[in-house]
């Protein structure tokens, strides 16, 4: 290794460093929100067309993961261009180390859903409670690089999801739109509403 190629892979272990260390202010308000009213309306889609979501699994799973697809799609979008405009030098670092610590449980909840309607047909009454316990450890694992506050959102989600689990245990609310669409609609709008506050008002318009 040249001194050239040594100094810059220094200067790429810098930027890791700092990346790693600061807050990822990549994520807007009035996106993420938007991303609350988008489960809020899956909810009202399936309600609408699904009479018995138990027996029809597949279009359950498909209406959201229409749902999540287009959100995160939103975030992502917004999450490159604002990154570019906050973080400058640091933004693909930063983007990176965000994308590290919540795709781990998104791909989760994706394959999960996968392996118990191939496999474990019965199970798949636990899918909206386990995808809310998953998403809460995607946002307990950022919180490092996000507003601390959001920690509150974690919880959220993870009481939702266990809560979510003994009621459909009982028979009750299985694979209920409401389930799903109360739970993400709202913990998306707290998200939001925990993020306006903490970058401001200015911030978040950016």
């Amino acid at each position: 290794m040249t001194d050239l190629e040594k100094a810059l892979a220094d200067i790429d272990a810098i930027k890791n460093q700092l990346a790693r260390g600061a807050e990822f202010r990549g994520y807007g308000p009035a996106t993420v929100a938007l991303t609350g009213l988008l489960a809020f309306a899956a909810a009202i889609l399936q309600a609408a067309y699904l009479d018995n979501p138990a027996e029809q699994t597949g279009a359950f799973i498909a209406i959201w993961f229409a749902a999540a697809g287009i959100g995160a799609l939103l975030i992502a979008a917004e999450a490159v261009t604002r990154s570019r405009r906050l973080h400058s030098a640091l933004a693909d670092e930063m983007i990176y180390a965000a994308l590290a610590q919540f795709l781990p449980a998104c791909v989760a909840g994706g394959l999960l859903a996968v392996v118990l309607t191939r496999f474990a047909l019965e199970t798949v009454w636990m899918l909206p409670g386990l995808w809310q316990i998953l998403f809460s450890l995607g946002i307990f694992a950022s919180c490092h690089l996000l507003p601390k506050a959001l920690f509150a959102a974690g919880v959220w989600y993870l009481v939702c999801g266990l809560v979510g689990i003994a009621i459909a245990a009982t028979g009750h609310w299985v694979l209920s739109p409401w389930v799903m669409g109360v739970p993400f609609g709202v913990g998306q709008l707290i998200f939001a509403a925990i993020l306006y506050r903490t970058l401001g008002a200015s911030d978040a318009q950016v």
